[in-house]
């Protein structure tokens, strides 16, 4: 496979999904705020400190209102994590490659990008958000699942699901991160149900709350949780999940020597822990490893099968 192909089918895949995961944590965050009382509740800035785009964010914009996050998570195109701008990057890097991927994909990506663009005003007004925000998800839903039934399961196939798989672990990764420092203090024992409701938020954001309840069968809880989205390789969008899938699609590609190495170091990684006996220090120290690792793991298979002029750098295509 030519290696500006493989490119590009990787950062389609990467950006379709991180509009996808954008549009659920703000969708979480509007249910969230709405359950907890006004002088718990976290606010709108968590959501910008998910993304790592705060300099940007502060750039442009005076505080980290409703209306001013929402925008910028949604429609600035001066950010390039916003929903808008990685549905346009996508349909181009779709655009380019489009003999590789079944024409009916192409056709819902462009219909979705020229909906996300058309409807933007309404999207982030109050009134508008939720019916825009669950159009977009359910459309990306709608297209992974007709690539996956339609699209030749041949090496470019393996470069989809190697993007689709880094972009989660890592949006994972940052929600834990952010989520969970933003949650109440253990000593707070008289809020501990508000606790509970944020915790049941981060679940949320990743839908993964019915296969929490369904796996775990205990109440909802920081522990239980960690383990859950970090180590349970059932859930799909846990990190075990997401290294295991990268696992097995490098396994198929050729060269992969170095990209196994580095995804094998960070199964060990995520591995080696406990979540439940880390205290707040010692899981944010745990995650940025895991987010280290992440990263290591874009650069070598940009290295090993991306065009050299080319990859996350030039594009701009991280989040922070």
């Amino acid at each position: 496979m030519l290696s500006r192909v493989a490119e590009n089918i990787y950062w389609l895949s990467r950006y379709v999904e991180r509009a996808e995961n954008t549009a659920r944590i703000v969708t979480v965050n509007a249910n969230l705020l709405m359950d907890l009382p006004k002088g718990i509740a976290p606010g709108w800035r968590p959501l910008v400190d998910i993304t790592g785009a705060n300099p940007l964010f502060e750039e442009h914009y005076k505080d980290y209102g409703e209306r001013q996050v929402v925008r910028f998570l949604i429609g600035d195109e001066r950010h390039s994590g916003s929903i808008l701008s990685a549905l346009a990057a996508a349909r181009e890097n779709c655009r380019t490659i489009r003999d590789f991927v079944p024409r009916e994909a192409w056709e819902l990506l462009n219909e979705l990008y020229l909906f996300a663009r058309d409807e933007v005003s309404k999207g982030t007004t109050k009134s508008g958000r939720h019916a825009y925000l669950k159009h977009l998800v359910q459309s990306i839903q709608t297209m992974s699942g007709m690539l996956s039934g339609t699209m030749l399961h041949d090496q470019g196939y393996d470069f989809l699901h190697l993007g689709r798989f880094l972009e989660r672990a890592d949006m994972t990764t940052r929600i834990i991160d952010v989520r969970s420092a933003n949650l109440l203090p253990e000593e707070t024992t008289e809020l501990r149900p508000f606790e509970t409701i944020q915790w049941v938020s981060v679940l949320k954001s990743l839908t993964g709350y019915q296969a929490y309840r369904r796996s775990e069968q205990v109440r909802v809880q920081r522990g239980p949780v960690l383990r859950f989205l970090l180590q349970r390789s059932e859930f799909p969008r846990s990190v075990c999940f997401c290294v295991d899938s990268l696992q097995s699609n490098l396994t198929k590609l050729p060269r992969n020597e170095g990209a196994l190495r580095v995804a094998g170091r960070l199964k060990r990684t995520l591995e080696g822990a406990e979540p439940r006996r880390l205290n707040q220090q010692q899981l944010k120290l745990f995650v940025d490893d895991l987010q280290v690792g992440i990263g290591e793991l874009h650069d070598e298979i940009a290295r090993t099968w991306f065009p050299p002029a080319f990859g996350m750098e030039s594009q701009s295509q991280s989040q922070g």
